[in-house]
């Protein structure tokens, strides 16, 4: 049996989307709740908690971008050009509040200074990916092999609302992590900050979900044609269960449960997405198959995602596990 390495492509690149949405999500959802955190110790601890990991996680970012650009350079040809003003500004954004995490730690004087920029950086990136993804989702125009559209195409009312939504997706991310590495008046303030954010993605996710039907018929019959709706109404069912668990979880108090729940609303909307998208590379306009670079190329990589992928996943697991603990006074324990 002849295995399909477009298939086998899209999954990985999925893959590596969902692990950077798992892993820069919380640190980025730290840097947004920022402003609530008491100067001081609270940002400190709060900055501490993420210290260990935070660089490493946009490997998957790397990963991602250069996968779609060596396996489907088509797309990646298309939608760059749709999308590089917020492709752009969320770079930035990773810049200034990796700058920022690093020379806080080195001043008394400008520490404010660099807490506004850890702060602006996490929104401005979270904002762009949320505007990045609503860009796509709104179609993409296409002439010939390259974009055709305009240099503000990118922006519109949807993307907007899907730039926001990510932003309050991630901030609960943020809130369930300091809920479950902290302690005492920070961890209350986390726990107090989830119930608000909880709602909150929960209408964002709704907002979202509604909308997209609209931008597109074809998204509407994916969604709600017979018998098809029999299968992706459990995507909504799913979220529900979900929150209803979410909720059940911090009404005990739990720490690491909340965390992994809205992790787990993160992954049935991600499902949702491959719902509309699927099988474009380019909504409604190229295919995966279209898109793909020629076998040959992506059976050579291939080989090496398989060798390097594993080896991420495992560097990274140990990180975690090495600084599984909470963070105190004197760091983690």
């Amino acid at each position: 049996m002849s295995v399909d390495l477009t298939l086998v492509w899209a999954g990985l690149l999925a893959f590596a989307v969902f692990a950077y949405i798992v892993m820069d999500g919380f640190d980025l959802g730290v840097g947004i709740l920022f402003p609530t955190l008491k100067a001081g110790d609270q940002r400190d601890k709060a900055m501490n908690s993420i210290a260990p990991v935070w660089d490493g996680n946009e490997t998957w970012l790397i990963l991602g971008g250069g996968g779609l650009f060596a396996a489907f350079p088509l797309a990646y040809a298309v939608l760059m050009p749709a999308v590089y003003t917020p492709i752009i500004a969320m770079l930035l954004g990773l810049v200034f509040r990796g700058v920022a995490f690093e020379y806080r730690w080195r001043t008394v004087r400008a520490k404010p200074i660099w807490d506004v920029a850890f702060f602006g950086g996490s929104l401005l990136a979270a904002f762009s990916q949320g505007v990045t993804l609503g860009a796509i989702l709104q179609g993409v125009e296409v002439s010939g092999r390259a974009y055709g559209g305009g240099s503000w195409d990118w922006l519109s009312p949807f993307s907007l609302l899907t730039g926001a939504a990510v932003v309050v997706g991630y901030a609960l991310l943020g809130a369930t992590w300091l809920n479950m590495k902290t302690e005492g008046a920070l961890q209350t303030h986390a726990r107090s900050q989830a119930w608000k954010l909880g709602p909150a993605t929960l209408l964002m996710i709704g907002a979202v979900s509604l909308a997209t039907p609209f931008l597109d018929g074809e998204y509407a019959r994916r969604w709600f044609d017979w018998p098809g709706v029999l299968l992706t109404a459990q995507v909504p069912l799913l979220v529900l269960i979900v929150a209803a668990a979410f909720f059940w979880t911090m009404r005990q108090k739990r720490e690491v449960w909340p965390f992994l729940l809205s992790l787990g609303l993160f992954a049935v909307t991600f499902a949702g997405l491959g719902v509309s998208v699927f099988p474009y590379a380019v909504p409604d306009e190229i295919t995966l198959w279209q898109a793909a670079a020629p076998a040959s190329s992506q059976l050579f990589m291939l080989v090496g995602a398989l060798i390097l992928i594993p080896i991420i996943l495992a560097y990274t697991a140990y990180a975690y596990w090495v600084f599984r603990g909470k963070v105190g006074d004197d760091g983690y324990h």
